[in-house]
């Protein structure tokens, strides 16, 4: 019987665009693209040049220390563009789909040690699909893992499933792979009532306001991650294609995307393949997309991308809200429209209910200050961490500090409502990016 733990601090931003449970297939995207920057800790090299004819799982990056974490490609066809920006950093490569299919082939798990699979892992373009804490990197080439923790649901505005039915199958296969790769266990957090068993994995339920989903959260609600000790995050769906990989020799670059947001004509699911083109994903709901924030995730962890760009990883959202330039509104965020959001009683909404949804815009809403320790960030963060404290010990690089209060255990991500609620307006999902970089690198 699965575990139940409750999350009572966090919050649900009321977005308009749920998506319903309908899933179309998209069939208009014929260019797709990875980004090497969203696959942090690695220094990539291209593999490939403009003009190579490639098959879905050929290897277009690979680490350049090790050599041995690989990003492949996504589909069958010709490598368009490298783009390049300064000192020829690599922003993305962008792949031409052709109509043939070939899939690669793989062996069974069961006949194989744990470094084959760790080294199968890492060929496939799977293992960096992964993240390792502490840093929130893609896990280094010979890290081993305390736990493994996969998380089965998502919190964030407006997301859909991670999995399906029909998924849960090869799911199993997969916890059964990971739990090979760790002397410790596989932890399986689902959201309660989801009704999802395993035998290779221990399973929590969880419940409560977002960020009840993050795998942050879950790691410290579980097993904290102390100085010293290594664990691995991955999301259900990236279970499910080890799953595949291993157990039916199918290289799986399928996923299933929310298309949400109020500008979005039917919110929904569409099937796709990473990397797809978001003016493919799009077709047919995005009437113009003139003043429009296009963003591959969600509203408050995903990237602008806008029409011509592509998904990025983890390739679960795209959402669509205005960007609210035009905007003119009386006394401008400091209107008392009761059609506007906020988390305080300072503003009429809460008259109208907080529940509600609302139709959100990209404006910020106020200008940047410094940083006020009012304890707003601790209302919709549910660490035992004291966040403004860390954020400064990050912003003044004490290294001592920050491994008193915590650093170890967060990741951008759990930054992201605490940046949503702050009256300061400081980028902190940033702030902490850095902070873990530069502890990386401090300590390596």
């Amino acid at each position: 019987m699965a575990g139940k733990i409750r999350i009572k601090k966090g919050l649900d931003i009321p977005l308009k665009g749920k998506p319903s449970d309908k899933i179309t297939v998209d069939t208009s995207s014929k260019l797709y693209a990875i980004y090497p920057d969203d696959f942090p800790g690695v220094i990539w090299k291209a593999q490939v040049k403009a003009g190579d004819v490639v098959s879905s799982g050929d290897i277009i990056l690979s680490d350049k220390i090790s050599g041995k974490i690989c990003l492949v490609a996504p589909v069958d066809g010709e490598v368009i563009e490298i783009n390049r920006g300064e000192r020829r950093h690599i922003n993305y490569i962008s792949i031409a789909r052709s109509e043939k299919n070939n899939e690669k082939a793989s062996a069974a798990s069961n006949r194989i040690d744990s470094e084959e699979i760790r080294a199968t892992l890492q060929r496939s373009g799977l293992w960096a699909m992964m993240r390792q804490r502490p840093y929130d990197i893609v896990p280094e080439a010979e890290s081993v893992a305390r736990d493994i923790f996969v998380t089965a649901f998502d919190t964030s505005p407006l997301a859909g499933e991670i999995i399906t039915e029909k998924d849960k199958e090869w799911l199993e296969k997969g916890l059964e792979t990971l739990s090979r790769l760790t002397s410790g266990k596989v932890y399986l957090n689902i959201r309660a009532g989801q009704g999802i068993e395993s035998k290779a994995a221990t399973v929590t339920e969880f419940e409560g306001p977002h960020p009840a989903g993050n795998v942050g959260v879950q790691i410290a609600a579980i097993k904290p991650v102390n100085k010293g000790e290594t664990v691995w995050t991955l999301d259900a769906r990236t279970a499910v294609r080890i799953g595949k990989f291993f157990g039916a020799g199918v290289s799986d670059y399928t996923t299933l995307v929310a298309v949400t947001g109020p500008e979005v004509s039917d919110p929904h699911l569409v099937s796709t393949i990473v990397g797809a083109s978001i003016e493919g994903i799009l077709n047919g709901l995005l009437q113009d997309p003139k003043g429009k924030r296009i963003i591959s995730g969600n509203v408050l962890t995903g990237e602008k991308v806008g029409i011509n760009g592509y998904l990025h990883y983890p390739y679960r959202q795209v959402t669509v809200i205005e960007e609210g330039d035009e905007a003119d509104e009386f006394m401008g965020w400091a209107s008392l429209n009761p059609g506007k959001y906020s988390v305080k009683r300072n503003f009429p909404a809460f008259l109208r209910g907080l529940s509600k949804p609302f139709d959100f815009d990209a404006r910020i809403k106020g200008g940047k200050r410094a940083m006020i320790l009012s304890e707003e960030y601790d209302k919709v963060f549910p660490f035992d961490i004291y966040p403004e404290y860390l954020l400064k010990a990050i912003m003044a690089n004490d290294i001592d500090r920050m491994e008193k209060l915590g650093i170890y255990e967060v990741a951008p991500e759990d930054f992201a409502l605490p940046e949503f609620v702050d009256t300061s307006k400081q980028e902190l999902q940033k702030i902490v990016r850095e902070g873990l970089d530069n502890l990386r690198k401090e300590l390596s």
